[in-house]
């Protein structure tokens, strides 16, 4: 059969990291979904799920704890929140009629919650405090530089917690010498106060910074950026602030391309594939507004036809399919009866 050879590439895929993770979380939704299974059976649903996280499309729509769960899924969420919402930041580009240029914390964070709904502020919050310095977390911002610091604000989370504890204790004049890791995998991190770096010309050594770091990256059991690129961005300065370390981070290429989520920012606004699809439903939208049916008025002419083209949504968990199913059954007629 075909099936079980595709599972055994999957999990040859799989098995390189986490692979716990995902054969827990495929059974679980084995056991929530086995009447919906075993229809079409077990090997094309173990297919399916292992090559969803092949494709990074098995976090839509998921509750945090999993997107974040693992490096994959990180960068999986990361890859899926740029080509799902570019669009904001084409400043004067083919779609920029429909679309916001600048956006403040709250509504990036709608964009967020649209993929994943438990999404925590408090990380959008801190990824807007790396682009705007300070507390106006009310101000505009372009969609490159909430992307590129909202990055090293989800995918090195802990490495971030860490680095504060590092940066408080180095500025209280402390040497660090126990290196505080986080220990919780859900996320939810101890509140910490952030650094004060309300004069630029303050902070710490650069070097003994550095030390520091790379003693962390080496103990952390959490990703962490380059050692070798942390070191040369580091050598630039002999001190540094902690928002301006943050800052410096967000924008290293680099250390984009080491993570590997995201194109180089001058790449940002370009998905070929992603824009082939959107003339497609440009084009679709256009062509059956302009071939409604004609009425007396002549009012209504111009408004789509009721049995539009369905357009496919993503992978979801299985749970969500047979509610999906259920509500595409024949409501066409009953949901349009509101046109007048």
């Amino acid at each position: 059969s075909l099936y079980p050879n595709s599972v055994s590439y999957c999990l040859l895929f799989a098995a390189q990291r986490h692979v716990l993770t995902y054969m827990e979380d495929a059974v679980s939704q084995l056991l929530e979904n086995r009447e919906d299974i075993s229809q079409y059976g077990i090997a094309r649903f173990f297919t399916e799920y292992f090559n969803s996280v092949r494709q990074g499309t098995h976090i839509l729509f998921r509750e945090f704890n999993f997107v974040q769960a693992t490096p994959h899924n990180r960068a999986s969420f990361l890859r899926t929140f740029w080509r799902c919402f570019r669009t904001v930041g084409k400043n004067g580009g083919k779609y920029s009629r429909i679309c916001c240029y600048l956006l403040t914390a709250q509504e990036y964070h709608c964009l967020l919650q649209l993929l994943c709904p438990d999404f925590p502020m408090e990380l959008t919050q801190k990824a807007a405090r790396i682009v705007l310095m300070d507390d106006a977390v009310d101000c505009l911002m372009s969609f490159s530089d909430f992307l590129f610091a909202f990055q090293i604000q989800f995918y090195y989370s802990e490495f971030l917690e860490s680095v504060a504890a590092i940066y408080q204790d180095l500025l209280a004049g402390k040497n660090p010498n126990t290196v505080i890791v986080p220990t919780s995998s859900s996320g939810q991190h101890r509140q910490r106060q952030p650094p004060n770096d309300c004069n630029p010309l303050e902070g710490v050594e650069a070097s003994l910074f550095y030390q520091c770091l790379e003693s962390l990256c080496d103990r952390s059991k959490y990703s962490c950026p380059p050692a070798a690129l942390v070191k040369e961005m580091l050598s630039n300065a002999q001190r540094t602030t902690f928002y301006g370390f943050l800052v410096a981070l967000a924008k290293d290429q680099g250390i984009n391309r080491a993570l590997g989520a995201l194109p180089d920012k001058g790449d940002l606004f370009l998905d070929p594939a992603m824009d082939q699809e959107l003339e497609k439903l440009v084009a679709q939208v256009s062509r059956f507004s302009m071939s409604g049916p004609a009425s007396s008025s002549g009012d209504t002419a111009n408004v789509p036809v009721r049995n539009s083209p369905r357009i496919n949504s993503p992978w979801k968990p299985l749970h969500h399919r047979r509610k999906m199913d259920a509500e595409s059954e024949g409501s066409n007629e009953e949901t349009d009866s509101s046109e007048n």
